[in-house]
Protein backbone atom coordinates (compact mmCIF):
# COMPACT_ATOMS: atom_id res chain seq x y z
CA UNK A 1 0.00 0.00 0.00
CA UNK A 2 2.72 2.28 1.11
CA UNK A 3 4.84 2.23 -2.65
CA UNK A 4 1.47 3.20 -4.11
CA UNK A 5 1.76 6.23 -7.06
CA UNK A 6 -1.11 7.73 -5.45
CA UNK A 7 0.46 7.74 -2.04
CA UNK A 8 3.93 8.13 -2.67
CA UNK A 9 2.97 11.35 -4.67
CA UNK A 10 -0.60 12.79 -4.61
CA UNK A 11 -0.09 14.69 -7.23
CA UNK A 12 1.29 12.73 -9.65
CA UNK A 13 -1.11 13.47 -13.06
CA UNK A 14 0.54 10.83 -15.37
CA UNK A 15 2.56 7.73 -14.97
CA UNK A 16 3.98 4.54 -17.14
CA UNK A 17 3.00 1.43 -15.88
CA UNK A 18 2.88 -2.34 -16.93
CA UNK A 19 0.18 -4.33 -17.46
CA UNK A 20 0.16 -7.21 -15.06
CA UNK A 21 -3.19 -8.78 -15.99
CA UNK A 22 -5.97 -8.09 -17.99
CA UNK A 23 -9.82 -9.54 -17.91
CA UNK A 24 -13.56 -9.37 -17.66
CA UNK A 25 -15.52 -9.45 -14.30
CA UNK A 26 -18.44 -11.02 -13.91
CA UNK A 27 -20.71 -8.12 -16.19
CA UNK A 28 -18.43 -8.92 -18.46
CA UNK A 29 -16.75 -5.28 -17.83
CA UNK A 30 -12.96 -5.31 -18.89
CA UNK A 31 -10.02 -4.34 -16.63
CA UNK A 32 -6.67 -4.32 -16.37
CA UNK A 33 -4.27 -4.56 -13.27
CA UNK A 34 -0.89 -2.49 -13.49
CA UNK A 35 2.40 -2.78 -11.68
CA UNK A 36 1.62 0.19 -10.26
CA UNK A 37 -0.92 2.70 -9.90
CA UNK A 38 -2.02 6.57 -9.72
CA UNK A 39 -5.63 6.09 -10.15
CA UNK A 40 -7.57 6.27 -6.70
CA UNK A 41 -10.28 3.33 -6.31
CA UNK A 42 -13.59 4.07 -4.73
CA UNK A 43 -13.52 3.70 -0.89
CA UNK A 44 -13.60 5.57 2.26
CA UNK A 45 -16.66 8.01 1.30
CA UNK A 46 -13.86 9.05 -1.56
CA UNK A 47 -15.19 8.32 -5.33
CA UNK A 48 -12.90 6.74 -7.85
CA UNK A 49 -10.20 8.10 -10.66
CA UNK A 50 -10.92 8.73 -14.48
CA UNK A 51 -8.56 9.02 -16.75
CA UNK A 52 -6.66 7.10 -19.96
CA UNK A 53 -4.47 4.42 -20.46
CA UNK A 54 -2.72 4.91 -23.93
CA UNK A 55 -5.80 6.90 -24.51
CA UNK A 56 -8.25 4.26 -23.97
CA UNK A 57 -11.04 5.65 -20.93
CA UNK A 58 -10.30 4.08 -17.27
CA UNK A 59 -14.03 4.81 -16.35
CA UNK A 60 -13.78 2.78 -13.13
CA UNK A 61 -11.62 1.64 -10.41
CA UNK A 62 -12.05 -0.58 -7.72
CA UNK A 63 -9.89 -2.24 -5.36
CA UNK A 64 -10.72 -5.93 -5.12
CA UNK A 65 -8.93 -8.12 -2.65
CA UNK A 66 -5.25 -7.23 -2.96
CA UNK A 67 -5.55 -6.04 -6.38
CA UNK A 68 -6.47 -2.35 -8.19
CA UNK A 69 -8.57 -3.36 -11.42
CA UNK A 70 -8.85 -0.60 -13.70
CA UNK A 71 -12.01 -0.90 -15.84
CA UNK A 72 -11.84 0.81 -19.35
CA UNK A 73 -14.14 1.40 -22.09
CA UNK A 74 -12.87 -0.33 -25.32
CA UNK A 75 -11.35 -3.58 -25.50
CA UNK A 76 -8.35 -5.25 -24.34
CA UNK A 77 -6.79 -6.21 -26.74
CA UNK A 78 -5.67 -2.45 -27.35
CA UNK A 79 -3.57 -2.42 -24.48
CA UNK A 80 -0.85 -4.59 -24.09
CA UNK A 81 3.15 -4.17 -22.03
CA UNK A 82 4.03 -0.85 -21.05
CA UNK A 83 1.22 1.51 -20.59
CA UNK A 84 0.85 4.94 -20.10
CA UNK A 85 -1.60 6.83 -17.79
CA UNK A 86 -3.52 10.07 -17.27
CA UNK A 87 -5.26 11.11 -14.86
CA UNK A 88 -8.87 13.28 -14.89
CA UNK A 89 -6.85 16.21 -12.84
CA UNK A 90 -10.11 18.50 -12.37
CA UNK A 91 -11.91 15.52 -10.83
CA UNK A 92 -9.06 14.26 -8.80
CA UNK A 93 -8.02 17.51 -7.22
CA UNK A 94 -11.87 18.11 -7.05
CA UNK A 95 -11.79 14.79 -4.57
CA UNK A 96 -8.99 16.02 -2.60
CA UNK A 97 -10.24 19.51 -2.05
CA UNK A 98 -13.72 17.98 -1.07
CA UNK A 99 -12.01 15.44 1.21
CA UNK A 100 -9.59 17.70 3.12
CA UNK A 101 -12.35 20.06 3.65
CA UNK A 102 -14.29 17.32 5.13
CA UNK A 103 -11.57 16.75 7.41
CA UNK A 104 -11.17 19.96 8.29
CA UNK A 105 -14.94 20.83 9.05
CA UNK A 106 -15.61 17.68 11.15
CA UNK A 107 -12.59 18.93 13.38
CA UNK A 108 -13.61 22.11 13.75
CA UNK A 109 -16.85 20.62 15.29
CA UNK A 110 -15.02 18.27 17.53
CA UNK A 111 -13.09 21.18 19.10
CA UNK A 112 -15.62 24.05 19.35
CA UNK A 113 -18.09 21.55 20.21
CA UNK A 114 -16.93 18.23 20.83
CA UNK A 115 -19.57 17.07 18.36
CA UNK A 116 -18.44 13.74 16.46
CA UNK A 117 -18.77 12.67 12.75
CA UNK A 118 -20.60 9.69 12.31
CA UNK A 119 -20.30 9.10 8.48
CA UNK A 120 -19.52 11.26 5.23
CA UNK A 121 -20.56 11.08 1.74
CA UNK A 122 -18.58 12.66 -1.61
CA UNK A 123 -21.32 13.77 -3.96
CA UNK A 124 -21.07 14.71 -7.02
CA UNK A 125 -22.37 18.52 -6.35
CA UNK A 126 -22.40 18.48 -2.18
CA UNK A 127 -20.64 17.07 0.81
CA UNK A 128 -22.26 15.85 3.49
CA UNK A 129 -21.50 14.98 7.05
CA UNK A 130 -23.67 13.34 9.78
CA UNK A 131 -22.79 14.97 13.28
CA UNK A 132 -23.86 12.94 15.81
CA UNK A 133 -25.81 15.84 17.61
CA UNK A 134 -29.89 16.36 18.07
CA UNK A 135 -29.68 19.73 16.76
CA UNK A 136 -26.81 22.61 15.45
CA UNK A 137 -27.63 25.84 15.69
CA UNK A 138 -27.16 28.56 13.22
CA UNK A 139 -24.93 30.33 15.56
CA UNK A 140 -22.48 26.63 15.57
CA UNK A 141 -22.59 26.12 12.23
CA UNK A 142 -21.24 29.89 11.27
CA UNK A 143 -18.68 28.94 14.12
CA UNK A 144 -17.46 26.14 12.93
CA UNK A 145 -17.35 27.62 9.20
CA UNK A 146 -15.28 30.10 10.27
CA UNK A 147 -13.15 28.17 12.52
CA UNK A 148 -12.51 25.66 9.31
CA UNK A 149 -11.68 28.56 6.43
CA UNK A 150 -8.86 29.94 9.16
CA UNK A 151 -7.36 26.31 9.35
CA UNK A 152 -7.42 27.01 5.12
CA UNK A 153 -5.95 30.19 5.00
CA UNK A 154 -3.01 29.13 7.81
CA UNK A 155 -2.19 27.12 4.53
CA UNK A 156 -1.22 24.42 7.01
CA UNK A 157 0.06 21.42 5.61
CA UNK A 158 -1.51 18.24 5.29
CA UNK A 159 0.83 15.20 5.81
CA UNK A 160 0.82 11.29 5.91
CA UNK A 161 2.72 9.35 8.09
CA UNK A 162 2.24 5.26 8.13
CA UNK A 163 2.33 3.41 11.47
CA UNK A 164 1.79 0.41 13.19
CA UNK A 165 -0.83 -0.12 15.67
CA UNK A 166 1.59 0.04 18.89
CA UNK A 167 2.90 3.54 17.42
CA UNK A 168 -1.05 4.70 17.61
CA UNK A 169 -0.52 5.76 20.90
CA UNK A 170 1.76 8.66 20.31
CA UNK A 171 -1.31 10.52 18.38
CA UNK A 172 -4.54 12.41 19.60
CA UNK A 173 -6.70 10.78 17.15
CA UNK A 174 -9.85 12.27 16.41
CA UNK A 175 -11.41 9.01 15.87
CA UNK A 176 -10.50 5.06 16.45
CA UNK A 177 -8.96 3.66 14.00
CA UNK A 178 -10.82 0.68 12.12
CA UNK A 179 -8.27 -1.02 10.29
CA UNK A 180 -5.08 -2.90 11.75
CA UNK A 181 -0.88 -3.67 10.28
CA UNK A 182 0.08 -0.90 8.65
CA UNK A 183 -2.32 2.39 8.74
CA UNK A 184 -2.03 5.43 7.03
CA UNK A 185 -2.40 8.72 9.22
CA UNK A 186 -3.76 12.12 7.47
CA UNK A 187 -2.45 14.89 10.14
CA UNK A 188 -3.06 18.94 10.51
CA UNK A 189 -0.20 19.48 12.74
CA UNK A 190 -1.87 21.01 15.84
CA UNK A 191 -5.38 20.58 14.99
CA UNK A 192 -6.75 16.99 14.04
CA UNK A 193 -5.12 13.22 14.01
CA UNK A 194 -7.54 11.06 11.55
CA UNK A 195 -6.65 7.47 9.79
CA UNK A 196 -7.77 7.77 6.37
CA UNK A 197 -7.22 5.81 3.01
CA UNK A 198 -7.78 8.83 0.76
CA UNK A 199 -5.90 11.42 -1.15
CA UNK A 200 -5.63 14.98 -0.13
CA UNK A 201 -3.54 18.40 -1.06
CA UNK A 202 -0.67 18.94 0.24
CA UNK A 203 -1.73 21.82 2.31
CA UNK A 204 -5.20 23.20 3.64
CA UNK A 205 -4.46 26.01 1.31
CA UNK A 206 -5.44 24.55 -1.79
CA UNK A 207 -8.79 23.97 -0.01
CA UNK A 208 -9.38 27.08 -0.51
CA UNK A 209 -12.84 27.92 1.06
CA UNK A 210 -15.65 25.68 2.82
CA UNK A 211 -19.08 27.00 2.40
CA UNK A 212 -21.65 25.28 4.57
CA UNK A 213 -25.26 25.04 2.45
CA UNK A 214 -27.49 23.60 4.58
CA UNK A 215 -28.72 20.83 7.76
CA UNK A 216 -31.44 18.20 8.04
CA UNK A 217 -32.60 16.22 10.60
CA UNK A 218 -31.56 12.44 9.36
CA UNK A 219 -31.88 9.20 12.31
CA UNK A 220 -31.14 11.39 15.49
CA UNK A 221 -28.24 12.99 13.52
CA UNK A 222 -27.34 16.45 11.84
CA UNK A 223 -26.22 16.02 8.45
CA UNK A 224 -24.06 18.94 7.13
CA UNK A 225 -24.44 19.83 3.43
CA UNK A 226 -21.51 21.62 1.97
CA UNK A 227 -18.62 22.43 -0.54
CA UNK A 228 -15.02 22.90 -0.78
CA UNK A 229 -12.47 24.97 -2.99
CA UNK A 230 -13.93 25.14 -7.12
CA UNK A 231 -17.61 24.16 -6.02
CA UNK A 232 -17.89 27.41 -3.75
CA UNK A 233 -17.04 29.26 -7.00
CA UNK A 234 -19.73 27.08 -9.16
CA UNK A 235 -21.81 27.23 -6.20
CA UNK A 236 -21.69 30.68 -5.97
CA UNK A 237 -21.65 31.54 -9.71
CA UNK A 238 -25.47 29.48 -9.63
CA UNK A 239 -26.53 31.49 -6.78
CA UNK A 240 -25.61 34.74 -8.50
CA UNK A 241 -27.03 33.78 -11.88
CA UNK A 242 -30.48 32.96 -9.93
CA UNK A 243 -30.29 36.35 -8.05
CA UNK A 244 -29.57 38.33 -10.92
CA UNK A 245 -32.40 36.62 -12.93
CA UNK A 246 -35.53 37.02 -10.05
CA UNK A 247 -33.83 40.94 -9.66
CA UNK A 248 -34.54 41.60 -13.07
CA UNK A 249 -38.13 40.00 -13.02
CA UNK A 250 -38.97 41.78 -9.91
CA UNK A 251 -36.77 45.00 -12.00
CA UNK A 252 -35.21 45.45 -8.27
CA UNK A 253 -31.70 45.37 -7.35
CA UNK A 254 -30.14 42.39 -6.45
CA UNK A 255 -30.11 43.22 -2.53
CA UNK A 256 -33.61 44.25 -2.71
CA UNK A 257 -34.90 41.22 -3.88
CA UNK A 258 -35.75 39.22 -0.93
CA UNK A 259 -37.97 42.13 0.25
CA UNK A 260 -39.91 43.06 -3.12
CA UNK A 261 -40.34 39.07 -3.24
CA UNK A 262 -41.44 39.02 0.46
CA UNK A 263 -43.83 41.86 -0.88
CA UNK A 264 -45.10 39.95 -4.02
CA UNK A 265 -45.79 36.43 -2.18
CA UNK A 266 -47.72 38.70 0.50
CA UNK A 267 -50.23 40.45 -2.23
CA UNK A 268 -50.62 37.15 -4.10
CA UNK A 269 -51.60 35.67 -0.56
CA UNK A 270 -54.36 38.38 -0.33
CA UNK A 271 -55.46 38.35 -3.51
CA UNK A 272 -55.64 34.73 -3.01
CA UNK A 273 -58.05 34.86 -0.45
CA UNK A 274 -60.16 37.37 -2.26
CA UNK A 275 -60.60 35.26 -5.24
CA UNK A 276 -61.50 32.45 -3.38
CA UNK A 277 -64.06 34.48 -1.54
CA UNK A 278 -65.35 35.93 -4.99
CA UNK A 279 -65.57 32.34 -6.34
CA UNK A 280 -67.55 30.97 -3.00
CA UNK A 281 -69.85 34.41 -3.47
CA UNK A 282 -70.19 33.36 -7.14
CA UNK A 283 -70.97 29.80 -6.18
CA UNK A 284 -73.63 30.37 -4.05
CA UNK A 285 -75.08 32.64 -6.16
CA UNK A 286 -75.57 30.47 -8.54
CA UNK A 287 -77.09 27.74 -6.79
CA UNK A 288 -79.92 30.45 -5.68
CA UNK A 289 -80.64 31.20 -8.96
CA UNK A 290 -80.98 27.20 -9.66
CA UNK A 291 -82.69 27.03 -7.11
CA UNK A 292 -84.86 29.74 -7.76
CA UNK A 293 -85.98 28.31 -11.08
CA UNK A 294 -87.17 24.57 -9.80
CA UNK A 295 -89.28 23.19 -7.07
CA UNK A 296 -87.96 19.89 -5.75
CA UNK A 297 -85.56 19.12 -8.42
CA UNK A 298 -82.32 20.87 -9.77
CA UNK A 299 -80.72 19.41 -12.73
CA UNK A 300 -78.71 21.25 -14.83
CA UNK A 301 -75.07 20.89 -16.76
CA UNK A 302 -71.93 22.80 -17.26
CA UNK A 303 -68.89 23.04 -19.58
CA UNK A 304 -65.01 22.91 -17.23
CA UNK A 305 -66.76 22.89 -14.14
CA UNK A 306 -64.25 20.96 -11.36
CA UNK A 307 -66.01 18.25 -8.80
CA UNK A 308 -64.82 20.96 -6.10
CA UNK A 309 -67.28 23.36 -7.48
CA UNK A 310 -69.87 21.01 -8.89
CA UNK A 311 -69.97 19.50 -5.02
CA UNK A 312 -70.02 23.34 -3.68
CA UNK A 313 -73.11 23.87 -5.60
CA UNK A 314 -74.69 20.74 -4.70
CA UNK A 315 -74.24 21.77 -1.22
CA UNK A 316 -75.70 25.10 -0.75
CA UNK A 317 -78.79 23.57 -2.85
CA UNK A 318 -79.90 20.93 -0.36
CA UNK A 319 -78.30 22.61 2.85
CA UNK A 320 -81.18 25.50 1.79
CA UNK A 321 -83.77 23.52 0.64
CA UNK A 322 -84.21 20.36 3.00
CA UNK A 323 -86.68 19.14 0.30
CA UNK A 324 -84.76 19.47 -2.85
CA UNK A 325 -82.66 17.31 -4.81
CA UNK A 326 -79.36 18.21 -7.06
CA UNK A 327 -78.23 16.57 -10.54
CA UNK A 328 -75.56 17.92 -12.12
CA UNK A 329 -73.15 16.97 -14.48
CA UNK A 330 -70.08 18.88 -16.38
CA UNK A 331 -68.15 17.81 -19.25
CA UNK A 332 -64.20 18.47 -18.90
CA UNK A 333 -62.26 17.98 -21.93
CA UNK A 334 -62.66 14.59 -22.98
CA UNK A 335 -64.04 13.63 -19.44
CA UNK A 336 -67.77 13.47 -17.85
CA UNK A 337 -68.38 14.36 -14.26
CA UNK A 338 -71.49 14.16 -12.25
CA UNK A 339 -72.86 15.33 -8.52
CA UNK A 340 -76.12 13.37 -6.92
CA UNK A 341 -77.52 15.23 -3.55
CA UNK A 342 -80.49 15.73 -1.44
CA UNK A 343 -82.07 17.34 0.95
CA UNK A 344 -82.54 15.39 4.48
CA UNK A 345 -86.50 15.00 3.76
CA UNK A 346 -86.17 13.63 0.52
CA UNK A 347 -85.93 9.69 0.99
CA UNK A 348 -84.29 8.50 -2.11
CA UNK A 349 -80.49 7.48 -1.87
CA UNK A 350 -78.45 8.98 -4.05
CA UNK A 351 -75.88 5.73 -4.13
CA UNK A 352 -79.02 4.51 -6.51
CA UNK A 353 -78.09 7.31 -8.89
CA UNK A 354 -74.44 6.26 -9.15
CA UNK A 355 -75.11 2.81 -9.58
CA UNK A 356 -76.96 3.37 -12.77
CA UNK A 357 -75.13 5.56 -14.11
CA UNK A 358 -71.39 4.89 -13.70
CA UNK A 359 -71.54 1.44 -15.86
CA UNK A 360 -72.74 4.03 -18.78
CA UNK A 361 -69.90 6.15 -18.75
CA UNK A 362 -67.29 3.24 -17.76
CA UNK A 363 -67.14 5.27 -14.78
CA UNK A 364 -65.61 5.25 -11.11
CA UNK A 365 -67.12 7.22 -8.11
CA UNK A 366 -68.76 6.92 -4.79
CA UNK A 367 -70.51 8.69 -1.74
CA UNK A 368 -73.15 8.26 0.35
CA UNK A 369 -76.96 8.43 0.49
CA UNK A 370 -76.79 12.00 0.80
CA UNK A 371 -74.40 12.25 -1.61
CA UNK A 372 -72.64 10.67 -4.79
CA UNK A 373 -70.09 12.18 -7.07
CA UNK A 374 -68.75 10.28 -10.26
CA UNK A 375 -67.06 10.54 -13.61
CA UNK A 376 -65.75 8.37 -16.76
CA UNK A 377 -65.44 8.68 -20.40
CA UNK A 378 -67.81 10.47 -22.77
CA UNK A 379 -70.03 7.99 -23.79
CA UNK A 380 -73.12 10.27 -24.18
CA UNK A 381 -73.52 14.14 -24.36
CA UNK A 382 -73.87 15.45 -20.59
CA UNK A 383 -77.48 16.13 -21.58
CA UNK A 384 -78.33 12.72 -21.87
CA UNK A 385 -76.38 11.74 -19.05
CA UNK A 386 -78.58 14.44 -16.65
CA UNK A 387 -81.62 12.84 -18.47
CA UNK A 388 -80.33 9.30 -17.50
CA UNK A 389 -79.87 10.61 -14.06
CA UNK A 390 -83.25 12.04 -13.62
CA UNK A 391 -85.00 8.78 -15.36
CA UNK A 392 -83.81 6.48 -11.96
Amino acid sequence: MKELLYYRDVMLREFDASIVRKEKDEAGRPYVVLSNTAFYPTGGGQPHDTGTLNNVPVVDVEKIDDEIRHYIQGELSALDGVVHGKLDWSRRFDHMQQHAGQHILTAAFVELFDAQTVSFHLGKEQVTIDIAVDTLTEQQLAAAEARANAIILENRPIETIWVTENELVAYQLRKKVAVSGDIRLVIIPDFDYNGCGGTHPASTGQVSAIKILGTEKIKGHVRVSFVCGQRVLAELAMRKKVLADVARQLSVPEIEAATALTKILKAQKNTEKALTAAKESLLKYEAQVLMAQNTRLVAAVFDQRTMQELQKIARIIVTEQADMMALLVSQNEDKLQFVAAKGKYIEKSMKDIADKVLPLINGKGGGSDQMVQGGGDCTMTKEELLKAMQNI
